[in-house]
């Protein structure tokens, strides 16, 4: 049930970051500073790696368990949300050059979250 809740709340930060994105001051303060492209790839990956956590969530809900490469998986794409997703939002509201550092972080736990599913998909 946790898994459902985090992918669920992931879900509508996603939804909430889009749209401030897009409406008001964060949308003119993002265009003032040409940091719009940066905020739109963060809310993309954000949302559909919420999605892809709230299809664990539901396949764990229907199995009553998760392999432990599948609570891996969760666990890493969860992070890569936070660490790609949330340096971007920073780094397009903050200007704060330093955080595009962080990013690849982000994408290289995505990529090991997408590598435990397909593991766990052998079995």
């Amino acid at each position: 049930m946790m898994k459902l809740r985090i992918a669920a709340i992931l879900g509508a930060l996603a939804v909430v970051a889009g749209a401030s994105g897009a409406h008001g001051k964060w949308a003119d303060h993002l265009a003032a500073i040409e940091r719009a492209d940066e905020w739109q790839t963060a809310v993309l990956y954000h949302l559909v790696h919420a999605v892809v956590l709230l299809a664990l969530g539901l396949h764990e809900r229907a199995t009553d368990s998760l392999t432990g490469v599948l609570k891996w998986g969760f666990r890493l794409v969860l992070a890569g949300v936070v660490f790609f997703s949330g340096s971007l939002y920073l780094l397009a509201g903050t200007d704060t050059k330093w955080l595009g550092a962080i990013t690849p972080i982000g994408g290289l736990c995505m990529i090991a979250g997408w590598v435990c599913f397909a593991c766990a998909s052998r079995r």
